[in-house]
């Protein structure tokens, strides 16, 4: 399990990893964008009743 998580920390330090981090904010600060994120997290709850 230590694997994964040193993985994911070095992703994240990497320029892609970076951009990835960026792109995911202004994403999230978009209100269509958070709506439907907030949709699709819906759905998948939904699903597992």
């Amino acid at each position: 399990m230590a694997g994964i998580v040193e993985r994911i920390k070095r992703f994240a330090q990497s320029p892609q990893g970076r951009r990835a981090t960026e792109q995911a904010r202004r994403a999230a600060s978009d209100p269509r964008r958070r709506a439907q994120a907030q949709r699709l997290l819906g759905k998948f709850r939904g699903g597992r009743r």
